[in-house]
């Protein structure tokens, strides 16, 4: 599959040793181990192509194991959410929790045989056009204290690192003068710490909703600002997914209708959330999510505790100051925490030299579905804005058509060696 070459090392202090070499890869470097990574692999296993997956944690689906709070579970049915040639367990939840999706997806690599290459850190891709071969470089960190640095030479590169790799915070007026703890929803657990406690969330997507909702199961009192408008959908409409409602509306009419038939239903099923605090957007959910991306929430609950009051909605922050924040509506609320449910964006940029096939925001420039391959055999998955069904497809499109090359490459290679061995042959 592959070959060291050029190794040498040298020393970079007394306890540490910088360890250098160079691998030929026989088919293409995965950047990602999460469900997109994992899902190319199983692919392209399956038609005999040798691959690497590199994964800069210690797990298969860090995002999924280390970077979500316990009461998550999937948004959408399993069926929806299901990799490739691998249903879930027929007596797994029809929303199964994170951990039962961390099962899932563990089982998984084991039944495709996929082991990556964990705790290797990418930091430069690059296209030899010279040699038209990728170039990745990384480091790869031991269990000795031992730092490696590779070199991958490969013929096909899949970026399958995602669309939420990264945090996003932003900057707010005063807050190192808060005093109270701060932190990002992705090192959000439980709310049991924060029973009694006055809380402000920061976003109303289905981070700021689901994490102002535990924290309210656990005692707490959250505030959730407010800043913009969002949709809101119930998750079922009479025992039955949403998503599959959409799904079906949009195959039989226009997206301005099925959008206009989601949000009278969510009318009814809902109400008027506006009282409430929160304004619909103008474009509607569908049509939302086709021209930004922006996912629509699908309610688990939240909405019961925001007509309580149990959940206060509140507008945009216009600074912090120790102990309390002051919104943009001149209200001052004393507050212990926040949390930042703030979203992730890409990381893709940071280390992928190209600024052809990935926008600024490390986002594919051609929209689903034509966004999964670009030029020089560069792949992408799992940035269809469209979640893992999305993933599933693309994932799909990449290792077939990877297969393909790799196989009339393979394929011409024989034929070369065996046409020289011919002609050593008549020279006897």
């Amino acid at each position: 599959m592959m070959f060291d070459s050029a190794c040498h090392s040298q020393s970079l202090d007394q306890n540490k040793l910088f360890s250098r070499r160079c691998v030929w890869v026989n088919g293409p470097v995965i950047v990602g181990a999460g469900p997109s990574g994992l899902a190319v692999g199983a692919g392209l296993k399956d038609q005999g192509v040798p691959f690497i997956i590199l994964e800069r944690a210690d797990c298969i689906a860090s995002l999924w194991q280390k970077r979500t709070y316990d009461r998550l579970k999937l948004h959408l049915p399993k069926q929806f959410c299901q990799l490739p040639n691998f249903p879930f367990p027929e007596d797994f939840p029809e929303y199964p929790s994170k951990y039962q999706f961390i099962k899932y997806l563990e089982s998984y690599a084991k039944h495709f045989e996929i082991n990556p290459n964990f705790n290797e850190t990418v930091q430069s891709a690059k296209y030899d056009e010279t040699f038209g071969l990728w170039r990745v470089k990384t480091i790869a960190q031991s269990g000795t204290g031992f730092a490696v640095e590779v070199e991958y030479i490969c013929r096909w590169l899949v970026v399958a690192t995602g669309e939420n790799l990264e945090k996003v915070v932003p900057e707010f007026e005063g807050l190192e003068n808060f005093g109270g703890h701060v932190m990002h929803a992705c090192d959000y657990r439980s709310g049991a710490a924060y029973c009694g406690k006055n809380v402000l969330v920061v976003g109303c997507g289905n981070s700021g909703m689901e994490v102002s909702l535990d924290l309210c199961n656990h005692d707490a009192s959250p505030s959730m600002v407010v800043r913009s408008s969002v949709h809101v959908l119930p998750r079922e409409i009479l025992g039955k997914s949403t998503f599959e409602l959409a799904i079906f509306l949009m195959k039989w009419v226009p997206l301005w209708l099925a959008d206009k038939i989601l949000l009278i239903l969510a009318w009814i099923f809902l109400g008027n959330l506006k009282k409430y605090g929160i304004k619909r957007p103008s474009t509607g959910p569908l049509q939302l999510k086709h021209n930004s991306g922006k996912t629509p929430v699908l309610d688990i609950g939240a909405l019961q505790k925001i007509r309580s009051g149990e959940i206060k909605v509140v507008p945009g922050i216009k600074r912090f100051s120790h102990g309390s924040v002051e919104l943009v509506n001149g209200q001052n609320i004393m507050t212990d925490s926040v949390i930042l449910a703030t979203g992730y964006r890409s990381n893709v940029p940071s280390w992928l030299k190209e600024n052809e096939f990935f926008s600024g925001d490390g986002i594919p420039r051609n929209p689903f579905p034509n966004g999964w391959k670009g030029k020089g055999g560069l792949y992408a998955v799992g940035f269809t804005r469209r979640g893992l069904s999305g993933a599933s497809l693309d994932a799909i499109g990449v290792s077939q058509d990877i297969s393909k090359s790799w196989k009339e490459e393979t394929k011409q290679k024989r034929k070369t060696v065996a046409a020289r061995h011919l002609r050593c042959i008549s020279h006897f």
